[in-house]
């Protein structure tokens, strides 16, 4: 007997995000320890310099959310990866599922979980400027609130957002390669170490400090945006097209 119901595919992906919102929890507990990490290095400061005349002598440290958005971006690519292994994708099996939905609904957590990570990464440095403020007190702080600037504030959550999902997207053509074939978990990260090698033996800009460039230097917002949108696109189509080269339950 055939059911008469019929099940579209948003309704499907609806379901398998919120079950993997609430299932994965465990992923936005890592977060918080990896911007709680990020702002123990960033106590430092992430820049400065010094003068002196005499006596005197003045040091100047800046400080900033640059190192918590880094390990921000470092755990949306390993979050990314870890969502494509075997354990997480026998989870979506409790439903009636295909890969469009599965990966569809991957896609959805990793931007939601990009934009709760890049929101935090930048609120991160007002936590910053409270612990030097109230634990270093050689220090005279001189500090911008986001009423001084908050259109650059907002740009700047934007900016990590997009960079999180970018790095998100991927993690997960990455992770996709991997579950294809184990030779992808040596054969890439030897190819990205071997380009660091290169590059720096060359003396000139390499292939990755270009790639670097392209996406991380980019002064127009529009371009900046098109640039970051098309790329996570591709990756995660490449990663969706290699998914469909495994088996259902593999």
């Amino acid at each position: 007997m055939m059911s008469l119901t019929k099940v579209s595919l948003i309704d499907i992906v609806k379901k398998q995000y919120v079950y993997k919102l609430k299932a994965y929890s465990q992923v936005f507990i890592s977060l918080i320890f990896i911007q709680l990490l990020a702002v123990f290095f960033s106590l430092n400061g992430v820049g400065g310099g010094g003068i002196s005349s005499g006596s005197i002598q003045i040091n100047v440290s800046y400080f900033s959310a640059d190192f918590v958005v880094a390990f921000t971006m470092l755990w949306g690519f390993i979050t990314a990866i870890v969502i494509t292994t075997k354990t997480y994708r026998i989870d979506d099996f409790i439903f009636v599922t295909n890969r469009a939905s599965s990966n569809l609904s991957n896609m959805v957590f990793l931007l939601i979980a990009s934009v709760i990570g890049g929101i935090t990464a930048m609120l991160s440095t007002n936590l910053i400027k409270v612990i030097v403020y109230y634990f270093k007190s050689d220090f005279a702080l001189k500090s911008t609130t986001v009423m001084d600037m908050p259109m650059e504030f907002l740009i700047g959550i934007f900016s990590t957002i997009l960079y999180v999902f970018l790095f998100c997207a991927l993690g997960y053509l990455v992770g996709t390669l991997v579950q294809i074939s184990k030779v992808f978990a040596v054969l890439l990260p030897a190819a990205f170490l071997g380009g660091l090698i290169f590059d720096g033996l060359s003396g000139k800009t390499g292939v990755i400090a270009k790639v670097l460039g392209f996406y991380f230097t980019e002064s127009s917002l529009a371009l900046f945006i098109v640039k970051i949108i098309m790329t996570a696109g591709l990756l995660f189509i490449g990663a969706f097209a290699l998914s469909n080269r495994r088996e259902v339950r593999t």
